[in-house]
């Protein structure tokens, strides 16, 4: 039980990483908020967590919404011990593309919802947040492995391991620490907006072959880490990116 009575909130913690995570922090004893745009996913999910947690409709790119979701949560639990700032990755209705293909509007789109979102996030979280508590934000190995048409989204991840860094010196004063969780390629409906449904099988294929463990990662994989962070285990660490990909950022594959 290492967040015991512990305060968190997931932003997009109704599928995929941000349900792997918040199922992790809820095994662990913590309790709080998980948000996200669709209701029938945050009910099903809220139904899988139990009464420990809420879920609460938001758009995270709206500031009104993330104000609102903050207090909604201070005002059932209390202050926040552990903010994951989980939201983000492929905006619907705007494919990733290469520099000769995103216009300015879906350019402006990917940045609001993968980098603007995640400074205004950490912004309106601040004081419903306990001092010395911890926020996790979650990056991507894209922040340092260059793929095709996802120049965009990668340079936003980058500059996610860049916020934990400064976030954490700005919050000095109150010891909350910032800290990057960057996932690998995870098992999770995302797959599904890449590519076709008869294709799906084969990117993911593509992705294995890349990762010197051999398979894809689940969210559980990413939710022990997080707890790990979000937990007094981890006290000593700040502005740091913990890789949770398999090897697959680090170590090549000689094949």
């Amino acid at each position: 039980m290492k967040l015991k009575d512990k305060v968190t909130v997931v932003t997009g913690g109704n599928s995929g990483i941000g349900f792997g995570i918040a199922s992790s922090f809820s095994r662990e004893g913590a309790n709080g908020a998980i948000t996200g745009r669709n209701q029938e996913t945050i009910n099903r999910s809220i139904e899988l967590l139990g009464t420990n947690f809420i879920g609460l409709k938001g758009d995270v790119t709206n500031l009104d919404d993330l104000e609102r979701i903050f207090k909604e949560t201070f005002s059932k639990f209390g202050k926040i011990d552990a903010l994951v700032v989980n939201a983000g990755g492929v905006v619907d209705g705007s494919p990733m593309g290469s520099v000769a293909d995103v216009g300015e509007i879906g350019y402006d789109k990917y940045m609001a919802l993968n980098l603007k979102s995640v400074y205004f996030t950490v912004q309106k979280a601040l004081p419903y947040l306990n001092d010395g508590s911890s926020v996790i934000l979650i990056g991507s190995t894209a922040a340092h492995r260059a793929a095709p048409g996802m120049s965009v989204y990668s340079a936003a991840k980058a500059a996610v391991v860049s916020f934990a860094k400064g976030f954490s010196l700005d919050l000095l004063a109150r010891k909350i620490r910032v800290n990057v969780l960057s996932p690998g390629s995870i098992e999770t409906p995302v797959f599904d907006k890449l590519a076709p449904a008869e294709q799906v099988g084969l990117v993911k294929q593509f992705w294995v072959n890349q990762i010197p463990v051999g398979r894809l990662g689940q969210p559980a994989d990413i939710g022990q880490a997080a707890v790990f962070l979000a937990s007094d285990e981890s006290t000593f660490i700040l502005g740091s990116e913990l890789l949770v990909d398999g090897g697959m950022t680090n170590i090549s594959l000689m094949k």
